[in-house]
């Protein structure tokens, strides 16, 4: 049977259309596809939630990519290699609480697992603003403002568009792009002791390792922090080419927001 390139085409936008008409309204959406990010979609996917997955970059991974110094092996510790093996990735102990990984295994196997658990993920699109409206009297994320990555990188006078959200997650690593804009555009304060981002501190692994996943939380209403994007924002260390805590931030950034959208 002959192939109609036209044909191709209409396939393309039909399907990518309904894949953006169907993310609209939100249950969650997640800016940033790292180890959180692709954790959290997969968990809230599977529990039934509508969740998309925004990623800046065409390719999907974030900081695990190039595992330390491009040295493709990541490197996890013993509670959080269940977040692993659940997808089927291969983990080989090293010694004591040292757990490696191929890097390309898990970011492509976290990033399918995403997708097939239902999580919709759209690269090379960037968040470039979110909604604010009043909710009980208070000022509150409702939405996301999205424009193409190319357009962004060009410097084109494009205008964006938007798609509405119960809950945001902030998971853009160090850069927490979303909270910086969110601070720099308007008159709001965070749930962080100074009421601003209180930004990373140098490499301390060990206090990181502990600390991604305490500063997983609310930091405004309808915002969550997970990630390196949490400890950034509370003003603690940077840990390196360990992943544990960055995947266990994603199951309870999960977790949290499952509890809250089931009332």
């Amino acid at each position: 049977m002959p192939l109609d390139e036209r044909i191709i085409t209409e396939a393309i936008f039909d399907e990518y259309a309904l894949k953006f008409k169907s993310s609209l309204d939100l249950d969650v959406a997640i800016v940033g596809g790292g180890p959180s990010g692709l954790t959290a979609a997969r968990l809230l996917a599977a529990d039934g939630f509508n969740v998309a997955l925004f990623e800046r970059k065409l390719s999907l991974g974030g900081g695990m990519w190039g595992g330390g110094m491009l040295y493709n092996i990541i490197v996890v510790q013993e509670e959080s290699v269940h977040l692993l093996t659940d997808v089927g990735i291969p983990v080989k102990r090293y010694k004591d609480n040292y757990f490696t990984a191929d890097a390309v295994t898990a970011t492509t196997a976290l990033a399918a697992a995403a997708c097939l658990a239902g999580a919709k993920v759209f690269n090379c699109l960037s968040v470039e603003d979110v909604v604010l409206r009043e909710v009980d009297g208070a000022k509150q994320v409702t939405g996301l403002v999205v424009n193409s990555s190319p357009v962004e990188m060009a410097g084109l006078h494009v205008d964006p568009i938007v798609l509405g959200c119960k809950y945001l997650v902030e998971a853009t690593g160090h850069a927490v792009e979303v909270l910086k804009t969110l601070v720099r555009k308007n008159d709001v304060k965070l749930n962080t002791p100074s009421g601003k981002i209180e930004g990373e501190q140098s490499m301390w692994a060990e206090v990181a390792e502990t600390n991604t996943v305490t500063n997983t939380r609310e930091i405004f209403p309808g915002v969550y922090v997970a990630g390196m994007a949490a400890n950034a924002s509370f003003g603690s260390y940077r840990m390196g080419p360990i992943f544990g805590g960055m995947l266990l931030s994603g199951e309870k950034v999960a977790a949290d927001i499952a509890k809250k959208l089931r009332g």
